[in-house]
C-alpha cells in the first residue's frame, strides 16, 4: 500500500546524539544509546517518537503519552510519568525545534513539484534572462527579461519573475508567486501565492479628484527571510522597501511601500504595516496588528496581538491595545474597565442603571 506520509523517517538518532545537538541532558535512567526517528505531540507520538512539555495544561496528555522520550524543563520532571525516557531542557521547545530539524532536515524548505526537468513543460524563459548551473523552473512558470537567478534555485509552477530582477542562490519560489521590480538574496522562502512589488497604495486627493502617485521604488530582501503564503510586499514610492536578513513573516501579511524591517524580526498573521513604517531589528509583532504610517518600532520591541500601533514604539518595549500603549497600563486599565462593569458605577462615582435594573 501506498504511504500517505509526505516526510519519510530516517534513521534516527541516539538521545545522546539529541543532547549534544540542543544542549539538553539525559534524565533520570534514561539511557543516551536509545533511538527515536520521528517528532509527534504528546498524544501522538510512539516508542520511536519524541515529544515534548513545557505547558501545565497538557499535564493529564503528559501522563498518558506513549512517547519514547519527552523534552522537559527541570522543574517538569516530577509530573514524567514512570517508563519515559526524558531529555532536560532549559527551554524545552527549542530543544524539540532542534531535534525536529535534525530528524526532518527535508521539511526545512518547500519542496518542487519534482518532475526532474530543469525547464518544466509550459514554462517561458527569456533568452537574455541569465540563469546558473541548478535552477529549476516548474511548469508554466514565466522568467522575463533580464532577471538572473542564482544555482540551486526553484521557481514554483506559475510563479512569474518579472524584467530585470535578481533572485540569489537556494531560494524557493512558491507556486503562483509574482515578483517584480525586486532583488532577493539567497536562501529566500516565498511560499505560494506572495506578491512581491507591485505598486503600494499611494494617492493624492484633492478638489480636482484623485491622483496616482507614482510608485518607482524597489524591493530589497536580504538572505534568509521567509515569507508566508498570499503575503504582499509592496515596492517603494521614492524609495525602497526593504526586509533585511533572517526576518520571518507569517501568511497573509501586508508589507506597505516604503516599509523598512530590519534583521531577525517576526511578523505574525494579518499584521498590516502601513506606509514608511520602520521596524527595527529583532522586533516581534503578534497576529492581526496594525501599524501607523511613519511610526517606528524600536529594536526588540514586542507588540501584543490584535493592537493599533498608532505612534512609536521605544527600543525593548513590550505594548498592546489599542492604541498601543505600555503593556502594563494597558492591563490596568483593561483590569479598571472590567471593576467598573462589574459594580455598574460610573467614573464619576454614581451608579449606573441599565434596562436589567428597571
Amino acid at each position: 500500500m501506498t504511504s500517505h506520509r509526505f516526510f519519510e523517517r530516517g534513521t534516527g538518532l541516539s538521545l545522546q546524539e539529541i543532547c549534544d545537538l540542543s544542549g539538553a541532558e539525559l534524565g533520570p535512567s534514561t539511557d543516551g544509546a536509545r533511538r527515536v526517528d520521528g517528532v509527534a505531540a504528546l498524544d501522538g507520538a510512539g516508542p520511536s517518537d519524541i515529544s515534548f512539555f513545557d505547558n501545565l495544561r497538557y499535564t493529564d496528555l503528559l501522563a498518558g503519552t506513549s512517547a519514547g522520550c519527552v523534552i522537559v524543563s527541570k522543574r517538569s520532571l516530577p509530573l514524567m510519568p514512570e517508563g519515559i525516557c526524558v531529555l532536560v531542557a532549559r527551554d524545552p521547545a527549542r530543544a524539540f525545534a532542534l531535534a525536529g530539524r535534525a530528524l526532518y532536515p527535508q521539511s526545512l524548505t518547500p519542496a518542487g513539484i519534482g518532475i526532474g526537468l530543469a525547464i518544466g513543460p509550459g514554462a517561458y524563459v527569456d533568452p537574455s534572462a541569465v540563469l546558473e548551473d541548478g535552477v529549476v523552473v516548474e511548469p508554466n512558470a514565466v522568467i522575463g527579461p533580464g532577471v538572473a537567478i542564482g544555482s540551486g534555485t526553484i521557481v514554483g509552477a506559475g510563479a512569474v519573475v518579472g524584467r530585470g530582477c535578481q533572485i540569489g542562490r537556494d531560494c524557493r519560489i512558491g507556486s503562483q508567486v509574482s515578483i517584480q521590480f525586486a532583488l532577493l538574496g539567497n536562501r529566500v522562502i516565498l511560499h505560494p501565492g506572495v506578491r512581491i512589488g507591485q505598486d503600494g497604495f499611494g494617492y493624492a486627493a484633492g478638489r480636482d479628484g484623485i491622483l496616482k502617485v507614482v510608485q518607482i521604488g524597489r524591493v530589497i530582501i536580504q538572505d534568509n527571510v521567509e515569507i508566508g503564503a498570499n503575503t504582499t510586499v509592496d515596492r517603494g514610492a521614492i524609495r525602497d522597501t526593504v526586509i533585511g536578513e533572517n526576518t520571518k513573516i507569517d501568511n497573509l501579511v501586508q508589507v506597505a511601500h516604503n516599509v523598512r524591517i530590519g534583521r531577525n524580526c517576526l511578523v505574525a498573521g494579518q499584521v498590516a504595516l502601513a506606509g514608511s513604517v520602520t521596524i527595527e531589528d529583532g522586533v516581534v509583532i503578534g497576529g492581526q496588528t496594525g501599524v501607523n504610517n511613519h511610526v517606528t518600532v524600536g529594536a526588540g520591541a514586542q507588540i501584543a496581538a490584535i493592537s493599533s500601533v498608532a505612534g512609536d514604539v521605544p527600543s525593548g518595549a513590550r505594548w498592546g491595545g489599542t492604541p498601543a500603549k505600555p503593556v502594563r497600563d494597558w492591563f490596568r486599565e483593561v483590569t479598571w474597565v472590567s471593576e467598573m462593569a462589574k459594580t455598574r458605577r460610573a467614573p464619576g462615582g454614581r451608579n449606573e442603571r441599565n434596562d436589567d435594573d428597571a
